[in-house]
C-alpha cells in the first residue's frame, strides 16, 4: 500500500482519503499509496460512507430529493467524476485554477457552462483537515510502522471510533 511519492523525492508514503460531516465526524476512510492520484479513489470514498445519502421523497422538499452538498479540494477537480458524483446526487464545491489571463468573471462563466451543480468556492475545507490533524495525534498513524495495508486500515478505522467517541459523548474538541 506504500509506493513512491513523486512530490516529496520518492519517499514511501501513505495517503488516508477522509471524509467527513460538517462537524468533522469521520464518515469513511480509504488508504492508498502516496503516488495514487486523489480523483481515481474518489467514488471508493463515498461509496464506502457509513451513512448513506436517503433515496426517499420528503414532502418537505416539493417531492423532491434533498441534495447533499460535498466540500472537495483542487486534487478533485475531473469532469469525469465530477458528473459521477453528481449522478449520486451531490452538490459540488471545487475551487477552480483559474489561468493567469482570465478574470473571475470568466472563470464563472466557464464553472456554469460546465455543470450547473457547481458551486464557486470551497465552503468548509477546513474541517476536514482539523479531522486529518486529529488523526495526525495518534502516533501509530502519524509515522507508520505497520507493513500490512489491513493493519493499518484497522489502525484509522480505531482512530475514527476514538475521536467519534470523543466528539459526540464526551463532547472533547472544537
Amino acid at each position: 500500500m506504500t509506493g513512491n511519492n513523486p512530490t516529496d523525492r520518492s519517499k514511501l508514503g501513505t495517503k488516508r482519503h477522509i471524509l467527513t460531516d460538517k462537524n468533522g465526524i469521520p464518515l469513511s476512510v480509504v488508504i492508498s499509496s502516496a503516488n495514487t492520484h486523489d480523483i481515481k479513489l474518489v467514488t471508493d470514498v463515498v461509496d464506502n460512507a457509513v451513512i448513506k445519502i436517503p433515496s426517499f421523497k420528503t414532502k418537505k422538499t416539493g417531492g423532491r430529493r434533498k441534495l447533499q452538498h460535498l466540500c472537495l479540494d483542487k486534487a478533485y477537480n475531473s469532469e469525469l467524476e465530477e458528473q459521477e458524483l453528481i449522478k449520486r446526487g451531490y452538490v459540488l464545491h471545487i475551487p477552480n485554477k483559474r489561468k493567469r489571463d482570465e478574470t473571475e468573471e470568466e472563470e464563472i462563466k466557464v464553472i456554469t457552462q460546465r455543470c450547473s451543480n457547481r458551486k464557486k468556492y470551497s465552503a468548509k475545507r477546513w474541517v476536514v483537515e482539523r479531522t486529518n490533524s486529529w488523526h495526525n495525534m495518534f502516533r501509530k498513524l502519524f509515522t507508520r510502522y505497520e507493513k500490512k495495508a489491513e493493519n493499518y486500515l484497522g489502525l484509522v478505522q480505531f482512530s475514527c471510533c476514538i475521536i467519534i467517541y470523543r466528539k459526540i459523548i464526551l463532547g472533547i474538541g472544537s
